[in-house]
């Protein structure tokens, strides 16, 4: 449109003054020509060349030093405005001269000013490849021959528009096609290699009102796999009236849902928009809530799916984020629980969900139990997992170590407990008085052996009981009711000798025994301790037990070498216990008949 004289004047006073009085609209930025200043950032001086739309109106310069003066002069000696518009010149400063460079302006225009309605475009050269008759070649070329050709490059300069990529988000969501969200999700994230899963576009009324477009990708996004809150992953870009403001306003939406990518528009926000405005009109807030429902609401739809593999797909890319979530979203944990899925001991190959596990639940069962390990085989083997299965009760299988504590953040699910079945004093809830009377009775009875591994223990482990619920298992080892697991113990030993201490986790390592009166082993045991207490085969035989239900409860041996040869002693006994001598009678023989031969050495050249 191009600017009177009479409009061409500074805006910074009357900028001053409605700062001044206390009443200034956050929304500056536009009204007094407050963004114009921001070109001083990398410029000494400026020049405005102008032509009014007015009939008759004079080309006119104005020009500034970023100072408070400012000059308007005739400016028909510059280079003529056809119509009306507006030239802006940027005088730019020596440590600016990047701003210069055609690939910086392109970078700038992509990152800000994508989805602006008017066009933009940036004068830049190009390279193109085109062909052309190959001269020397064709200097013997016969008449009739086709000529031959070659590929030369060809520089061209020329305007090119910046902002082709439309916002598709601005519109109604019945007149997208499914490709057009697709190829959007590409581009405007630079994802042409991942597809997005499902999206979810919505329109946000009442104290707020923005337009959103939410995205599951298809595969965890690079920065992802190498830090999963990775401070440079930027998923959600806020914009305001198309023009981009920040993609990093980690209010807007939890870190558990950093794997979320979007963007959200608002005609509300002002242009100047910061972290603190947001915070103080509460907006900020609002809008969390609002992606946080829509994710989960495309997280459920996923998971109501009649294909499972969708929801496989999406519980193998982004699972632990929803782990995360429960342990720190409490807002959104009981949306989130239902969502989580493992492994269990019916479930094989396939994962199972908390309702899975209650609708499979054997009359009877008032709890759902669980049991950590390093992967499923590990876990399955625990001794403890007998005492379950034997009863038809399914067990969870908490594989990883972010799984133990976000199951301990789960007390309950849909009335029944959530219990850690590693735990001293597992309540399978069918005891009557008669086993409880059977139990004392067992615990009396072998007392000596209980009392003979307390004091051989010592150190190792914090107490030894008589269990009735082990079936193929001589003993299994179980925490405390505030003990830690195994795995988390682990865990917790690598992060201590990380940060330079030593490891040791004094007390907290103590175990509880649990042995299986009925079993064979315990049996042998008993009778040894009976018998002579202070051998050293007892003692071998009572740590060997010890140490394999350590193995089997995923707990190390601490001393590798005595578990080695405390079997290897084991075997030897064995080896002589059947054939009355260890050492194979082929040998014995030579050993005989070489007895006083002395053994002339044979020189080999």
């Amino acid at each position: 449109m191009g600017i009177s004289r009479k409009n061409a004047q500074s805006g910074t006073k009357n900028f001053v003054e409605a700062l001044g009085d206390g009443t200034a609209d956050v929304n500056l930025i536009g009204q007094f020509g407050v963004g114009f200043y921001s070109a001083y950032l990398i410029a000494d001086k400026v020049e405005v060349v102008t032509k009014s739309m007015q009939a008759g109106s004079p080309q006119l310069r104005w020009e500034s030093d970023s100072g408070s003066n400012f000059s308007i002069s005739d400016a028909s000696d510059a280079e003529p405005i056809e119509g009306s518009g507006t030239r802006l010149i940027l005088h730019v400063k020596d440590d600016a001269m990047q701003y210069l460079e055609s690939s910086k302006l392109e970078e700038l225009l992509q990152r800000y000013s994508e989805f602006i309605e008017f066009p933009i475009s940036l004068y830049k050269e190009t390279t193109e490849y085109e062909q052309v008759p190959d001269i020397e070649a064709n200097k013997d070329l016969a008449e009739g021959e086709e000529p031959k050709m070659k590929t030369v490059p060809v520089t061209k300069a020329d305007y090119a528009e910046m902002n082709t990529q439309k916002p598709i988000w601005l519109r109604p969501p019945k007149e997208v096609e499914e490709e057009e969200y697709k190829e959007f999700y590409k581009s405007a994230f630079r994802a042409s290699y991942d597809e997005p899963q499902k999206w979810t576009h919505f329109r946000l009324e009442g104290q707020v009102e923005c337009k959103a477009l939410l995205y599951i990708p298809g595969m965890l996004p690079f920065e992802l796999s190498r830090d999963m809150f990775d401070e440079n992953a930027r998923n959600i870009r806020l914009y305001v009236k198309r023009v981009f403001i920040n993609d990093k306003f980690e209010d807007i939406m939890p870190r558990w849902l950093k794997f979320v990518r979007g963007v959200v528009d608002s005609d509300d926000l002002p242009l100047n928009v910061s972290r603190e405005i947001l915070q103080k009109s509460k907006v900020l807030s609002i809008i969390n809530k609002r992606l946080v429902r829509k994710s989960l609401d495309m997280f459920r739809d996923l998971a109501e799916d009649e294909d499972d593999s969708k929801y496989i797909m999406f519980w193998n890319n982004f699972g632990k984020y929803l782990k995360v979530g429960v342990i720190e979203d409490q807002k959104n944990k009981k949306e989130l629980v239902p969502l989580l899925r493992f492994f269990s001991s019916k479930s094989g190959e396939e994962y199972t969900s908390f309702d899975q596990y209650v609708e499979g639940m054997p009359e009877g069962q008032k709890s759902i139990y669980y049991v950590t390990g390093e992967g499923k085989k590990n876990a399955m083997i625990q001794p403890v997992v007998e005492k379950l299965t034997s009863r038809g009760y399914e067990v969870l299988l908490m594989t990883e170590p972010l799984d133990e504590i976000t199951i301990e953040a789960i007390t309950d699910y849909k009335d029944f407990k959530v219990v850690d079945a590693t735990k001293e004093g597992l309540d399978l809830e069918d005891e009557d008085d008669e086993k409880k009377k059977e139990k004392e009775e067992l615990n009396e009875k072998f007392t000596d052996i209980r009392e003979f591994l307390e004091v051989e223990l010592e150190g190792k482990v914090q107490k030894v009981t008589v269990s009735t619920l082990l079936t193929d298992s001589p003993a299994a080892l179980v925490q405390g009711a505030y003990g830690v697991s195994p795995t988390m113990q682990r865990y917790m030993k690598a992060q201590s000798v990380a940060s330079g201490g030593d490891g040791n986790l004094g007390a907290m390592n103590q175990a509880i025994l649990e042995i299986n009166p009925k079993h064979p082993i315990v049996q042998d045991l008993e009778r040894m301790v009976r018998t002579d207490k202070e051998s050293k085969e007892t003692k071998n035989f009572a740590m060997l037990m010890y140490d394999v239900a350590s193995m089997t409860s995923g707990y190390e041996v601490s001393d590798a070498g005595d578990f080695a040869q405390r079997v290897m002693t084991l075997m030897t006994t064995k080896g002589k216990q059947d054939g009355g001598d260890a050492t194979p009678p082929a040998v014995k023989e030579s050993k005989e008949e070489d007895e006083g031969e002395a053994i002339t050495p044979e020189i080999v050249a």
